[in-house]
């Protein structure tokens, strides 16, 4: 039976000027660390004020699924409307994005979404709890933008390889033989039900000794990225997500380490008494770049002795 749902939409007031809402929308890469259930966003420019996001999301059950919309940017209108495409897990799903100034700081956002082209309840709940998780991840970004931009770290480590990103992905993607190969990690727990998609549970072990258990799902695209969420968290962070990316060039390939952390302000601490946020940022900055950088390494030079074998 056709679900003949009429577009339903909801709305939030947040203190955020109505530009700065509206580039929010238009840029979802923060989604992934800001939104508890989304693991990786895309965009890709395809004209003028147009685009096509892909997102892929994780369920309470452990379940990853994306979709893909084409979107309209109408700056001037205050306005961004979007289709999940016919190949999209939601193919139909139309809506907009409408933001309204309610004042100079503060503005209205509503997001409407018609689901009539949907058969599959499972599909409308999904859509549904889409609308509602987006919506809410927008506004708490809008409101909280300025204590964001101190709580958030976000910086990423290029490493260049003489070989072939075939060779450097295949060393990051085989992470359940990382407690072999990498002396900081002393545990991996990996499955991998659905190719390319990974889930582990993992015992390392920072710089300064300081020991860590954390559970991360892992999207694959061969030889050209891995993005992470971590579902399990060290108790300093409200989020951990990143990726490992592979761009070649013409004398080899750029392995390059993603990470963005989001600091939890009640848990600081945990790295000694008087600790401060900008504490807390520098030691981030250290022990997470300090690890991944050995597994670029390796990464290096696996690439490196094939290329000359």
């Amino acid at each position: 039976m056709v679900n003949t749902q009429a577009p339903v939409g909801e709305s939030v007031v947040v203190e955020a000027p109505a530009k700065v809402v509206l580039d929010l929308i238009a840029d979802p890469d923060p989604l992934h660390y800001l939104s508890p259930t989304i693991v990786y966003a895309d965009r890709v420019t395809v004209g003028p004020d147009k685009d096509r996001v892909t997102v892929w999301t994780i369920t309470e059950t452990e379940q990853v699924w994306s979709r893909t919309q084409q979107r309209t940017l109408d700056p001037d209108g205050l306005r961004v409307t979007f289709e999940d495409t016919p190949e999209s897990t939601l193919a139909g799903v139309r809506g907009e994005w409408v933001l309204r100034a309610v004042s100079d700081d503060k503005t209205e956002i509503e997001l409407k979404q018609d689901t009539s082209a949907l058969t599959s309840p499972e599909a409308v709940i999904r859509a549904e709890e889409a609308r509602s998780d987006l919506l809410s991840t927008v506004a708490y970004a809008a409101a909280n933008r300025q204590e964001l931009s101190d709580l958030v770290v976000d910086f990423r480590d290029p490493l260049f390889a003489a070989g072939s990103a075939e060779d450097a992905y295949k060393i990051l993607y085989e992470a359940d033989r990382w407690p072999e190969r990498l002396a900081h990690v002393s545990r991996i727990d990996m499955t991998e039900e659905v190719p390319g998609i990974q889930f582990f549970d993992m015992d390392t072990t920072t710089s300064d000794g300081a020991p860590h258990t954390t559970r991360s799902v892992r999207i694959c695209f061969p030889h050209s990225k891995i993005m992470y969420k971590q579902i399990g968290l060290p108790a300093l962070l409200a989020a951990h997500t990143g990726h490992w990316l592979f761009t070649p060039t013409r004398e080899g390939i750029v392995i390059e380490s993603r990470h963005v952390a989001v600091i939890k302000p009640s848990a600081l601490s945990i790295l000694g008494e008087g600790t401060t946020v900008e504490d807390a940022r520098r030691y981030l900055r250290r022990v997470l770049s300090t690890n991944s950088m050995t597994n670029l390494r390796l990464s290096k030079e696996f690439a490196e002795e094939q290329a000359r074998a």
